[in-house]
């Protein structure tokens, strides 16, 4: 099992929106970066760990607990003209974007990058870098265990072991 940090605009997928949706999951539409879009494609599976993460909003943060609900796919935007992220250049028979479906377990309380930063078993994790600006990172099995079973739990007093 592998665990990732996803980052959405709450405005276009927040954890509400996909808590709404659970059984089916939300298509993570969107990514157009490679290194994201390859982490999809080659690195998650189903039933990976998800930490859900708000971004580009008045208070940025992890708000949410999910897990990856498919494999990958294509994201059907690329090819569509009236969506920001159509591509004109990936063809349905070469697509050059993916997806995967992800389905919300739990919201939580916000977690910012203050009290993350504030965690010495974060110090290392890909959000925190400087200059990170990757929509999808992996997490240590280390963070997500500080995350999920100490941050979490903190408010929740209920444990997401996705072990």
């Amino acid at each position: 099992m592998s665990y990732w940090l996803m980052k959405s605009e709450p405005d276009e997928a927040s954890i509400d929106h996909a808590l709404a949706l659970k059984e089916k999951g939300i298509p993570w539409t969107g990514v157009r970066n490679y290194q994201a879009r390859n982490f999809m494609r080659d690195q998650m599976r189903i039933g990976d760990g998800v930490l859900f993460y708000h971004s580009s909003c008045e208070q940025p943060g992890i708000a949410g607990i999910a897990e990856v609900a498919s494999d990958s796919y294509p994201d059907p935007t690329q090819f569509d003209p009236q969506s920001p992220y159509f591509d004109p250049k990936s063809v349905p028979e070469q697509p050059r974007w993916l997806l995967v479906d992800v389905r919300a377990l739990k919201k939580t309380r916000l977690i910012s990058l203050t009290e993350l930063r504030e965690q010495p078993e974060l110090q290392e994790m890909l959000i925190l870098r400087r200059g990170n600006r990757l929509s999808i990172t992996p997490v240590t099995q280390t963070e997500w265990d500080c995350i999920v079973n100490k941050l979490v739990n903190i408010v929740l007093n209920q444990p997401v072991n996705k072990k």
